[in-house]
């Protein structure tokens, strides 16, 4: 069992891995528990020693860890190093506050001899996606490991190079042996893993398919489960909102990561009085962003992945088109090497389309018409999705009371959607349901204790 490694820019293939054997995936689990058993004893004082080593780990290696991103998935240079970046953060905020979010709590009103404690699992197993191959994994193991507990990591198989190496950067911090491993396997392997007795939990960032598949194993394994699953995140531009403003924000949202992440906005709702304005606007700011190699710092949108999804993406264009959308910018793919797609603008979508219904994972961006603000929030909330949505307008206090109807597990007001270690990260709907960071993802996988003394 081989895994490759392909660099999306040229088409050409970087490395092979092998993949672990059954017999070299009972050993890792076997060392997750025993290195668990450890590292639950160690105190929060010594477990955040070993996060700010790994945040400083991370700094140090940011130009090569960046580089590898480019190569294996074709992330733009420049973000893929503010991705490390954003990681190191990460290490440096559970190390400073992790002991505070864990410490024993003696709830209101509870009796004077009762508290709550918080104590670890035991082993969970994180099954992560390709597109932030360092940020996504550093957010969902972190708040685990600061738990006391054990990470078991299955990436996405594109990226072997990145996860390799950053397997390496958290040894090397410190923690127990088999604290945090990797395992390079296949699907099929999954289920036997989540029905392992010395797996305690479960966290996925990845399709809603994936997610149902694996909450479907770990309901029947009466196991934790988290779950960061598909977007089709809303912007709102209300009309009296800022359009240049708007406009700009939106292109940056749409075209993070070359449109290949969940919390990018992807459907425009634009009330009618300001429809025409905010479409040249936007248009023209999507079509200066350059595309190119993404190994140059001035590129702003690389390649797609892997082919199959720039087919997909392709695919979900031409049957919005078909069903009568119109295309103001782009539309197709990018002739040359490598997955390339051009950024794309399409308007006149409406429910029923492809570009309103199903999640765009590339540089295409929907704009839908509102009659007003009400007709807004109504197509908001008319998804399977719900992870989070974004408001364009000058009136704050509007853009409150609207949020509060938004079926999302953000709303960002006059900002694009972001992830930020203090904050409770995840969606509603076939989003997904848990919470990362802050917290909410340090106690994801925790006994949530009463401890009462007469």
């Amino acid at each position: 069992m081989r895994f490759a490694s392909k660099n999306p820019t040229t088409g050409c293939r970087l490395a092979s891995y092998h993949g672990h054997s059954d017999a070299e995936v009972e050993r890792i689990v076997a060392r997750a528990s025993a290195g668990q058993s450890q590292w639950r004893k160690l105190g929060m004082a010594t477990r955040a020693v070993v996060f700010r080593r790994l945040g400083r780990a991370l700094l140090a290696g940011r130009d090569a860890l960046a580089a590898l991103a480019t190569a294996e998935m074709g992330k733009p240079i420049a973000q893929a190093r503010a991705e490390v970046e954003k990681c190191a953060l990460l290490c440096t905020y559970y190390a400073q506050h992790g002991a505070r979010l864990l410490a024993d709590e003696r709830p209101m009103g509870a009796p004077a001899g009762a508290r709550v404690t918080f104590e670890p699992l035991g082993t969970v197993l994180a099954i992560m996606p390709w597109n932030f191959p360092f940020w996504q994994v550093v957010r969902a193991a972190v708040p685990v490991l600061v738990g006391g507990n054990a990470v078991l990591l299955k990436p996405a198989l594109n990226v072997p190079r990145c996860t390799l190496a950053l397997e390496k950067i958290f040894a090397r911090a410190g923690l127990p042996r088999g604290v945090f491993q990797v395992l390079l396997i296949r699907d099929a392997a999954v289920a036997r893993l989540i029905a392992d007795r010395r797996v305690h939990g479960v966290t996925l960032t990845g399709s809603t398919r994936a997610g149902k598949a694996v909450a479907a194993l770990a309901g029947a394994a009466m196991k934790p489960a988290v779950f960061e699953l598909g977007g089709s995140d809303p912007a709102l531009v209300l009309a009296d909102a800022d359009i240049a403003r708007a406009a700009e924000i939106c292109a940056l949202s749409r075209l993070l990561n070359s449109g290949q992440s969940c919390v990018c906005a992807k459907r425009f709702i634009v009330v009618r009085s300001v429809l025409a304005e905010f479409e040249r606007a936007f248009t023209a700011r999507m079509a200066a962003r350059r595309v190119g190699d993404p190994t140059d710092p001035a590129t702003d949108v690389g390649p797609l992945a892997r082919a199959d999804l720039r087919d997909a993406l392709h695919a979900q264009v031409r049957r919005s088109v078909a069903g009568g959308a119109r295309v103001l910018l782009g539309g197709a793919p990018l002739p040359g090497p490598g997955f390339f797609y051009a950024p794309t603008v399409l308007t006149g979508v409406r429910p029923g389309m492809a570009a309103f219904d199903e999640e765009l994972f590339g540089p295409v961006a929907a704009i839908i018409a509102a009659r007003d603000d009400a007709d807004a929030v109504r197509l908001a909330n008319l998804s399977r999705f719900g992870l989070a949505s974004s408001v364009f307008t000058r009136n704050r206090a509007r853009a409150r009371r609207l949020a509060r109807d938004l079926e999302a597990g953000a709303v960002f007001i006059n900002d694009l959607v972001r992830s930020t270690p203090e904050l409770p990260f995840g969606g509603v709907k076939e989003s997904g349901h848990g919470r990362e960071l802050g917290a909410w993802g340090a106690r994801a996988f925790v006994n949530v204790k009463t401890v009462w003394e007469a």
